[in-house]
């Protein structure tokens, strides 16, 4: 027989369980037989209106101190308006069925949309949210099929904590998060939010959850509003002394060197395979960067949830800027290392990826590196350098023609995300440079070329393929295989001098080119910017897209942002006041500071855009009045693209030139000018392209 002491023990248990809820639809019915809204009771109880309705539909339960509020309310109803064909009952607690129990401390509420899916893996490492309940009253919805969302990541990649303590998620779920303080906010995020993101190639790491802070939570957390200081925004860190950074230290939490700035990396050293790091961004210390996510650090916690969370599904679960994020995914695609079994001893050790750029960091050729590089500076090379750049060019206002300045219209085209189209099956270096003198042109070998290519005839209406400002070559000179290969295609003999080649190659950013050509593409068809489209339905539609949804086109800005900044990060050049010339800065000891890679996609674009300026001057006769990086200007008779563009008798595009589409490399309306305005910037000596669009655009997309 049980003793005494026990049989007490075991009712003090039961007196300290958690109150039972009644189904959510009898919640429903006694709040409507009260005559109550949700919204007076979502004001009664402190909340929102939404959570009210989740409690209703069984999408969430409340927890204390609400739980037990909301339990004193329903009982308080169920004692006056007892259900029908029942006798009344003096606590509703005492006949409801038992809410099944959670052993995570935090509880989810979610809206109606549906949770971004995710890619199916592993058995689940964390609790999944609570189910809707058999008594919703909500009404059934068609859903389309979707991929299996991974159980170990039941709520998404990623959150947005407010100051009350609401994390929003994506697919509009809402986790209550009761952290006060930055460490407990990490053990909150690795061990009871659910929140993560699969891997994105089977060699590769599981997406560390991501908690953005509002400026309310940020303060909660004993973080500054804002971070002040001389230097700029983004580089901002709080002081070692700080108290959040002592906490994070005290609690045995990690750094990275990066300190606790507007991305802060929080993290443990593994234990065997299971990592212990979350990502926090912090949007009032400009963690967002206005030019890549216009609009979205002013958006409601919701919102900012949904943005982040499409990118997330689509590209990769952010880590930084969207440069820092573009670097990450190429090494996401590919990652540097896989399982390879010893031969000698059958074990399993890691060993080299095919196709990627390892572990190690590799010294560049020195006409590849910069005058600061340390390959450079140590050796004293004066041999010169690559000049692989976008185009900054005007042409000459004495080579515009009496027929050209008549025209009424100056019209700009841009090329979709350019850089991403060069990317598409190139072949880039994946080992150390090689020198070789005098060696035989070959097309097919990425690497950089001492040749002369002086000789090659181009006409002055268009500029030298050959050069970013558009100037003919003087004398021999670096270039990437692709401009060398473009001297041969125009019919030209190239004899290089001497080369640094790479005999293993590889199409590396080929899976980088596919998830962000697809996440544009998906992103603009969201906006109403379909494939199907003929070229002037697609002009409407382009002049339309940013007001169809916000939120959405906040996400294609961050992916062409993320196309341009993750490749300019191959070559990111040294930070800061006391750098000294020479020394090694940061970014060199990344496997992927491969400035040979930039320099292939750079001189595939340029090299692109003259041919295909090239091939207009032959089908049209129409020359360009400017051009800068991806976009071209033209003397226009009309208004509209549509009045110079080639097309052949059918009506379909003529290939070879400019042609109008939503994917990567195809052309959309810059903008519209005045002739008279085009002329008149050219003779002041500025690039009509860059103002085209009625503001600046290097100052714009913050080149």
């Amino acid at each position: 027989m049980a003793s005494e002491e026990e049989l007490f023990a075991s009712v003090d248990a039961l007196l300290n369980e958690e109150p039972h809820l009644p189904p959510p639809a009898e919640r429903a019915r006694l709040r409507e037989a009260a005559g109550i809204t949700q919204a007076r009771l979502a004001t009664t109880l402190k909340t929102t209106t939404q959570s009210v309705k989740n409690w209703e539909n069984g999408r969430s339960e409340p927890k204390s101190p609400r739980l037990d509020a909301y339990q004193r309310l329903l009982n308080g109803w169920a004692a006056k308006y007892p259900a029908p064909g029942a006798a009344p009952t003096a606590s509703v607690a005492a006949t409801a069925p038992a809410a099944p129990t959670e052993p995570a401390a935090s509880r989810v509420e979610t809206a109606d949309a549906p949770q971004a899916p995710a890619v199916a893996a592993a058995a689940p490492a964390r609790p999944a949210a609570l189910r809707p309940a058999a008594t919703s009253r909500r009404p059934a919805t068609k859903k389309t099929a979707q991929p299996a969302a991974d159980p170990r990541f039941p709520h998404g990649p990623l959150a947005v904590l407010d100051g009350d303590g609401c994390a929003y998620g994506t697919g509009g779920i809402v986790l209550d998060c009761p952290a006060t303080t930055i460490p407990e906010l990490v053990e909150w995020a690795l061990r009871e939010s659910g929140l993560g993101a699969p891997r994105l190639h089977r060699y590769g790491k599981d997406a560390d959850p991501l908690i953005v802070l509002t400026a309310a939570a940020a303060v909660k957390l004993g973080l500054p509003e804002r971070l002040e200081g001389h230097e700029q925004r983004r580089s901002l860190r709080l002081p070692e002394d700080h108290p959040v950074v002592k906490q994070v230290v005290k609690a045995k939490w990690r750094l990275t060197q990066r300190g606790f700035g507007p991305w802060a990396r929080i993290y443990r050293k593994a234990t065997g395979t299971q990592r212990q790091c979350v990502q926090l961004a912090v949007l009032s210390w400009d963690a967002l960067d206005e030019r890549a996510w216009p609009g979205v650090a002013e958006m409601e916690p919701a919102d900012v949830a949904r943005v982040l969370g499409v990118y997330a599904t689509r590209v990769i679960t952010p880590r930084g800027s969207t440069a820092v994020s573009g670097l990450e995914l190429m090494t996401a695609l590919r990652p540097p290392t896989r399982a390879t079994q010893d031969p000698t001893t059958g074990n399993w050790v890691s060993g080299h990826n095919p196709g990627s750029l390892g572990t190690e960091p590799m010294d560049p050729a020195p006409p590849e590196a910069t005058p600061e590089h340390p390959v450079v500076v140590d050796s004293g090379w004066s041999g010169g350098f690559l000049n692989e750049e976008a185009y900054q060019w005007v042409r000459p206002v004495d080579l515009l023609s009496d027929e050209e300045c008549t025209l009424p219209y100056a019209v700009g085209l841009d090329l979709n995300t350019a850089f991403l189209a060069a990317a598409a099956r190139l072949v880039v270096g994946l080992s150390a440079p090689d020198h070789f003198r005098a060696p035989t042109f070959n097309p097919k070998i990425p690497g950089s070329w001492l040749v002369d290519l002086s000789h090659v005839e181009v006409d002055p209406r268009l500029p030298s393929p050959f050069t970013p400002d558009g100037t003919r070559p003087t004398g021999p000179a670096w270039y990437q295989t692709h401009t060398v290969a473009y001297a041969q295609e125009l019919g030209y003999n190239v004899a290089p001098i001497e080369a640094y080649l790479r005999r293993e190659t590889g199409a590396y950013l080929d899976p980088w080119h596919d998830r962000l050509k697809n996440a544009y593409v998906d992103t603009l068809a969201d906006l109403g910017v379909t494939r199907d489209l003929d070229d002037r339905a697609f002009l409407a539609a382009m002049e339309r897209h940013k007001d169809v949804d916000p939120a959405m086109a906040a996400v294609l800005a961050a992916i062409k942002a993320t196309v341009k900044g993750g490749i300019g990060k191959l070559r990111e050049r040294p930070q800061g006041k006391r750098y000294k010339e020479g020394e090694r800065w940061p970014a060199l000891q990344r496997p992927t500071w491969r400035p040979d890679i930039r320099a292939a996609v750079i001189s595939k674009a340029r090299v692109n855009m003259h041919r295909k300026m090239r091939n207009m001057a032959t089908m049209t006769g129409l020359y360009p009045l400017a051009v800068l990086s991806d976009c071209v200007v033209y003397p226009s008779p009309g208004d509209s693209p549509l009045d110079f563009l080639p097309y052949a008798a059918s009506g379909k595009p003529q290939p070879g030139g400019f042609r109008l589409g939503p994917t990567p490399g195809l052309a959309k309306l810059e903008g519209i000018q005045s002739m008279l305005w085009a002329v008149d910037v050219m003779e002041k000596g500025l690039n009509p392209a860059r103002h085209i669009k009625g503001g600046d655009a290097v100052l714009d997309e913050g080149e």
